[in-house]
């Protein structure tokens, strides 16, 4: 430990910080996993640390204080009050020894560790107000799931630069788990047999009208019309993400087959579809409205027409499937959303009428796309710090690290789960095999049927 100040007798921020530290990871002061250095050039911790805690500003204790969670810490790091100097993983999995196997990374101070930190900055001399708010942290107002509140909640996780986006997932421009049918594939060609896994299974063929439920920059849709002549009608309710989607499908030459519109699914009047794919959409609707959702697309499709419903899952039917909304994912992520038990999710299925014929997890693949995520946002990261600042920045280092962690040691969990509105005598015109649902090596999505991005092709127009 650094040595108490000769001058004052006062003890460093270091010394006073360790213990609670060591605290909140279960271990002693001599044993800390990390370093911790403070703005007083003090530091604990093993000289070798692979992380290093980085207190700038006795704001970082504050935070702490007033939120004694992960959502203190949360605004103090996107503030830059506290900052992390090595690999996110390794910190991650030294934030993982709080936890039990199986269980959410989460921190929550009891109320002796809060009362230790109070005296810590009392005798600090760093008490006072909270804090403000980063602005990066979600401030919706109105009824949760509101057509006004979901429009806010879309905007604040997805209005942040296209070419933020571009960056950070690639050319394909898809925004959703990946399937990596083969250990020699890339991103873009994982995210294109993603594409076509789906249209596999919703059993897409020249002429049938596919509506694509959040259909983000257009890359399913696209993929789609190229490759399985359908008509296709892509919705989404960020303004961004149909201006460049409108832009995608244009330049692709689809422009007479596929209609991007910024419509809420509560709004689309001009069924029937042959098919509907919800890819990434389904965490947006909220717990209670779920039956809403599910009906609503029920009566879009016709007597036989498929649904395929993509989404992150919890694997825990006990666990809550609203995100507390105090939490980190809640306030800077992804406000609003649920993440519903598969199971849950095949029942509301079932009562809306539909017919469940295939659940398929890609939970090791959601984990694979995350780390390619985050790789990306590595490899760009000044650019990607100019593009949304450093605060953004840090919220989507950390939540891509931690995210893929929850995947790999099922924390969280993905599903595809495909349903069918059977006919009035039972059809459903549904194969009675799985022959021909899947994306194999021997069985590869067409080529060059990324859905990828056109600024970064020749154009070619039919």
């Amino acid at each position: 430990m650094a040595p108490s100040s000769p001058a004052t007798g006062r003890r460093s921020v270091a010394d006073e910080v360790a213990p609670l530290v060591g605290r909140i990871l279960g271990r002693s002061t001599d044993h800390l996993p990390l370093a911790v250095r403070a703005w007083d050039g003090s530091r604990v911790g093993p000289p070798d640390a692979a992380v290093t805690a980085v207190l700038h500003s006795p704001r970082a204790l504050r935070h702490l204080l007033w939120a004694p969670n992960e959502l203190g810490l949360a605004r103090a790091h996107v503030a830059g009050d506290l900052d992390v100097e090595g690999d996110v993983f390794d910190l991650l999995a030294v934030a993982d020894v709080v936890t039990d196997p199986g269980e959410e990374l989460s921190l929550r101070l009891d109320p002796a560790a809060v009362l230790a930190l109070a005296r810590a900055a009392r005798r600090l001399g760093v008490l006072g107000p909270p804090p403000p708010r980063p602005r990066e942290e979600a401030a919706l107002r109105g009824w949760r799931h509101t057509l006004r509140r979901d429009a806010g909640a879309i905007s604040h996780h997805y209005d942040v630069g296209n070419d933020f986006y571009r960056l950070l997932l690639g050319p394909s421009l898809t925004y959703s788990c990946a399937y990596w049918y083969d250990d020699g594939i890339d991103l873009t060609q994982a995210q294109a047999a993603k594409h076509e896994l789906v249209c596999r299974k919703l059993g897409l063929r020249p002429g049938m009208r596919l509506l694509d439920v959040g259909c983000g920059w257009g890359s399913m849709v696209v993929h789609a019309a190229r490759h399985h002549g359908v008509q296709a009608v892509g919705i989404t309710i960020s303004q961004e993400q149909a201006a460049l989607a409108r832009r995608r499908v244009a330049d692709a030459g689809l422009a007479d087959r596929v209609e991007i519109r910024v419509q809420d699914y509560r709004l689309v009047a001009d069924g029937p579809f042959d098919a509907i794919s919800s890819i990434g959409m389904f965490e947006h609707v909220g717990a209670a409205r779920t039956a809403t959702y599910l009906a609503r697309l029920h009566e879009l499709l016709r007597p036989g027409g498929r649904l395929l419903n993509h989404a992150i899952s919890r694997p825990d039917p006990d666990v809550d499937a609203q995100v507390d909304p105090r939490s980190f994912i809640g306030r800077y992520v992804f406000p609003d959303a649920a993440l519903l038990e598969v199971g849950t999710v095949v029942t509301a299925m079932s009562r809306c009428g539909f017919e469940v014929r295939d659940v398929h997890s890609l939970r090791e693949h959601y984990a694979r796309t995350l780390r390619a995520w985050v790789a990306n946002l590595q490899a760009a990261w000044p650019q990607v710090q100019r593009l949304v600042g450093p605060g953004r920045a840090r919220v989507w280092r950390l939540y891509l690290a931690a995210s893929a962690i929850g995947f790999e040691q099922h924390r969280t969990a993905v599903h595809q789960v495909l349903a069918v509105r059977p006919h009035p005598d039972g059809r459903s015109e549904v194969t009675a095999t799985r022959a021909g649902l899947d994306v194999t090596a021997a069985d590869p999505p067409p080529a060059g049927s990324a859905g990828d991005d056109p600024a970064h092709r020749p154009t070619t127009r039919r």
